[in-house]
C-alpha cells in the first residue's frame, strides 16, 4: 500500500496540450480585422473625406468674404486691398496667399515685408511692414524716398519732415568707379542712421563724393565731416562732445574720431 501511494504521489501532472493562455490570447490580438470591419472602415473613411472636401471646397460656410490690412501707414488699406487682388466668394483654401504676397510687393515697392494668411471662416488677413524714408533724392522737382538698404521705392512731391536730402556727387577716383552709386546711397543712409537724435534732426542734406568722403549739412550753416560709414558709433560719441564743447563752431570734422577737429568762422 506504501509504495502504491508514494508512486501516485511522485506522478507528474502532464499539461494540457496547445499554447499556454497568455500566449493564446496574444495571438487573438493580433487577428487581423475581418473583411467586413475593413470594409466598415474603408467607407467611413471614404465618407468623412468626402465631407470635408465639400465643406473647404464646395459649401459657403469656408468662403473668402473680405480681406482685413494692418501696418500701414503712408498706405492706406484700400490701396494694399486693389493691389492684392484676392479673389472674393472662392473657398478660402483654394486662395494662393503667396501669390498674394507677390502681386503686393511688385505692386507696391514701398512694402518692406507682408504676410499673408487665413483668418477662418471668411478672412484673408494682409499684414504689412512698410519701408521708412531715411533719406531723399530730388529728381525731376520731386523727391524719390530710400530706405535704410538704399533702395529708392517711391516718389512723392513734398519733402517729408526730418528726411534728409540725399547728394550724390561721385568723384572720379578708383573708388567711386568700384563703388557705383547704389552703394554710395547705402553708405550714406548708414552714416544717417548712426548719427545721435539731436543732430539727425538737425540735418539737411547728407553730400557723398566718394566712399570715404560724406560730409553732412545742418542747420545755422554748420558742417560735419564724417568720412566713411566705419567707426560710426565712436564717431557719434565725439560728435557729441565736441558740440557740447564747441556749440558756435560752424565745421565739425570726425574722420579720425580720436582725433577730431572744429572750426569757427
Amino acid at each position: 500500500m506504501a509504495g502504491a501511494t508514494t508512486a501516485k504521489s511522485g506522478a507528474r501532472r502532464t499539461p494540457p496540450p496547445g499554447p499556454p493562455p497568455p500566449l493564446l490570447r496574444a495571438r487573438r490580438r493580433l487577428r487581423p480585422p475581418s473583411r467586413r470591419t475593413l470594409l466598415v472602415t474603408g467607407v467611413a473613411v471614404a465618407l468623412l473625406g468626402s465631407g470635408v472636401t465639400w465643406l473647404l471646397y464646395g459649401s459657403s460656410w469656408l468662403r473668402a468674404e473680405r480681406v482685413t490690412v494692418s501696418g500701414t501707414a503712408a498706405l492706406t488699406p484700400d490701396e494694399v486691398r486693389r493691389a492684392a487682388d484676392v479673389p472674393l466668394n472662392e473657398p478660402l483654401v483654394a486662395v494662393d496667399t503667396g501669390a498674394v504676397e507677390r502681386r503686393l510687393r511688385t505692386r507696391l515697392p514701398r512694402i518692406a515685408d507682408v504676410d499673408v494668411s487665413r483668418s477662418w471662416p471668411h478672412t484673408i488677413a494682409v499684414r504689412v511692414t512698410e519701408r521708412r524714408p531715411e533719406a531723399l533724392v530730388e529728381k525731376n522737382g520731386k523727391f524719390v524716398e530710400v530706405d535704410e538698404e538704399g533702395v529708392l521705392f517711391a516718389t512723392v512731391s513734398q519733402a517729408p519732415k526730418g528726411v534728409p536730402l540725399l547728394e550724390v556727387e561721385a568723384d572720379r577716383s578708383p573708388s567711386s568707379r568700384h563703388f557705383g552709386a547704389a552703394r554710395l546711397r547705402r553708405e550714406a543712409v548708414a552714416v544717417i542712421t548712426q548719427l545721435p537724435e539731436t543732430v539727425r534732426a538737425d540735418t539737411l542734406t547728407v553730400r557723398v563724393r566718394s566712399f570715404d568722403s560724406i560730409t553732412l549739412g545742418l542747420t545755422r550753416g554748420r558742417a560735419v565731416v564724417w568720412g566713411s560709414s566705419e567707426r560710426g558709433a565712436a564717431k557719434a560719441k565725439t560728435l557729441t562732445a565736441l558740440m557740447k564743447a564747441e556749440p558756435d563752431a560752424e565745421r565739425y570734422d570726425v574722420q579720425a574720431p580720436t582725433a577730431p577737429a572744429v572750426a569757427h568762422s
